[in-house]
């Protein structure tokens, strides 16, 4: 009887564990993808005007162009070139935002603005809508970040879309360990819903408008 028992336990949770994975390939490549491509040309839309502004304040403020533009990696570990607005001096060192000793001294004085406010992220909008990213997912990251690119592709965060924010953006984001991130990471790509998203949407907002997270502490 207890293994007949046991047998009955093990096909209710290889049961559960299929219908889990079913919604959730249902939710990432239906449902998700749709929100992401609607949301994203709305905000395009809203946001149009504003980023004209943006953009002639960017001009003007310093030499360079206005979009900085860098290969990222996203599903499955292909790269794509990512969008954002420029915020830093045209010399400024190639390496990841934790890595500088003091990256406002790199920052222009309009970069330093869209930065505090994650304005420099708006641009993003166009790489969701080419479907490159997801509002919400793992950070895009470049190959500066080799070390949290590598723990991905062995923990399975690289199976779904890169996004604008996510949940290791909202545990520390410049102030936790790589191992943290991946953490993170994998733990958002196993556990992908609706619910979490939205949790993640409501986190962010209350970082965005209380601007923390933005540098690493001690900048």
């Amino acid at each position: 009887m207890k293994g007949i028992e046991r047998m009955e336990r093990f096909y209710r949770r290889t049961r559960s564990s299929k219908k889990k994975n079913q919604d959730k390939k249902v939710y990432r490549n239906f449902f998700k993808y749709s929100l992401d491509i609607f949301f994203s040309l709305i905000m395009l839309i809203i946001l149009f005007i504003p980023m004209l502004f943006i953009s002639f304040f960017i001009k003007v403020d310093s030499k360079g162009p206005v979009f900085f533009k860098q290969i990222r990696f996203g599903l499955n570990s292909k790269p794509f070139i990512i969008y954002k607005f420029r915020s830093m001096v045209i010399n400024a060192p190639v390496k990841a935002n934790q890595d500088f000793d003091d990256i406002k001294s790199h920052l222009t004085k309009v970069g330093f603005f869209i930065r505090k406010f994650s304005i420099d992220e708006w641009p993003q909008l166009w790489n969701v809508l080419k479907g490159d990213m997801s509002i919400i997912g793992p950070r895009a990251l470049a190959d500066t970040d080799r070390i949290v690119l590598n723990l991905r592709k062995q923990n399975g965060a690289d199976k779904v879309r890169p996004g604008i924010t996510g949940l290791a953006q909202i545990h520390g984001r410049n102030n936790i360990t790589d191992q943290k991130k991946a953490f993170f990471d994998a733990e958002y790509a196993e556990n992908l819903s609706a619910i979490n998203d939205l949790k993640i949407i409501f986190k962010t907002i209350v970082l965005v408008l209380g601007r923390k997270g933005i540098f690493k502490d001690g900048q």
